[in-house]
């Protein structure tokens, strides 16, 4: 699972929340395309073709500041005529309409990020890697450890399906992975995959206070 393109399609009102929606999803190996990040980055509209041609997943916010705007629309019209799979992120049912008007979508709970981000991931996961029922596409994220003077890369694999890993959440369960030249742990929700904190190893704390 590396390598896949995701292209976020939005109004240019709700790029906070798409940020939110996003920040632990950008972790994974795959690019993630936010619409206005890319013009604020200095591309224009009419060359985020490419982006969105290249894309395998398109994800349309559609919110009310989203149902008028005729970008949303021309990029959701755009893939479903490339054959490139439409996922409805979406406040309310009425702004799931047109193309996708019957496709399943996620609901953006405002009141709970934590929620949507699982379901957005469940969904992702299943569009990007569906390995079959039996199957758990095994993602990851990686990272270089935050330690001074360590910066060894370290990896937390994702082995476990969806299911457990809100189980794990709801009983207030961390997903935790070390770094294997200092020792130090780290610890994620398993529901969004947001990192939690840092427990420094034996080496990490020699380090830093021979430098004390």
């Amino acid at each position: 699972m590396t390598g896949e393109q995701v292209y976020v399609s939005h109004a240019p009102g709700d790029l906070e929340l798409v940020q939110d929606l996003f920040s632990t999803v950008k972790n994974f190996p795959f690019g993630v395309h936010i619409a206005l990040e890319e013009i604020e980055s200095g591309r224009s509209r009419t060359r985020l073709e490419g982006r969105l041609a290249n894309s395998d997943v398109v994800v349309a916010v559609l919110t009310e500041d989203a149902a008028e705007n005729r970008w949303i629309n021309q990029e959701i019209g755009y893939a479903v005529a490339k054959g490139i799979p439409v996922l409805p992120l979406h406040d309310e049912d009425r702004n799931r309409r047109g193309f996708i008007g019957d496709v399943e979508g996620v609901a953006i709970d405002r009141n709970n990020l934590t929620f949507t981000i699982f379901n957005l991931l469940c969904r992702l996961r299943s569009e990007l890697a569906p390995l079959g029922a039996l199957s758990v596409p095994n993602w990851y994220i990686r990272f270089p450890c935050t330690v001074p003077d360590c910066d060894q890369p370290v990896t937390l694999e994702l082995e476990q399906g969806q299911t457990k890993l809100w189980k794990l959440h709801s009983h207030g369960k961390h997903l935790t992975t070390s770094c294997t030249v200092c020792g130090s742990r780290y610890y994620f929700n398993p529901a969004t995959i947001g990192f939690v904190g840092r427990e420094d190893g034996v080496t990490a704390q020699s380090s830093t206070r021979s430098r004390s």
